[in-house]
């Protein structure tokens, strides 16, 4: 299998990241993400309650992106956040936006569950309002 295509370092733009960033599913999956190392695709959009080829297409999105690495392992695809890469082109950035989520009032049509930690959305939440 040929791997997955990903910009390289230098060539990850700010605002592509954005873009990326910018819908609710896209950071719900990155702040999953940020809470561990790396998730399989099913395990990453489990709850999410989407169709796999929408969230397909959202891996699809951080990846072009620049903001999430995609690698194939088997029959089982792995992804995790791309912090050094990021971090490099962009200090603080990943850092200030997962920050602004976990502190931020609920989003319009988002229902943020009472347990859970900092008033994070869940799939669950999502799968309500889509």
């Amino acid at each position: 299998m040929r791997p997955l295509p990903h910009p390289a370092t230098e060539d990850i733009r700010l605002t592509d990241v954005l873009r990326a960033l910018s819908d609710p599913v896209r950071l719900l999956i990155v702040h999953k993400l940020a809470e561990t190392e790396e998730l399989t695709c099913a395990d990453a959009g489990l709850d999410l309650g989407l169709h796999k080829s929408t969230v397909s297409h959202h891996y699809r999105t951080l990846r072009d992106a620049g903001v999430i690495l995609s690698k194939q392992e088997g029959r089982k695809i792995y992804l995790s956040l791309r912090r050094d890469d990021l971090e490099a082109r962009f200090p603080g950035l990943l850092g200030s936006v997962l920050a602004a989520f976990r502190d931020s009032p609920p989003l319009a049509g988002f229902a943020r569950p009472p347990s859970a930690p900092g008033g994070d959305l869940t799939g669950a939440a999502i799968a309500e309002t889509v």
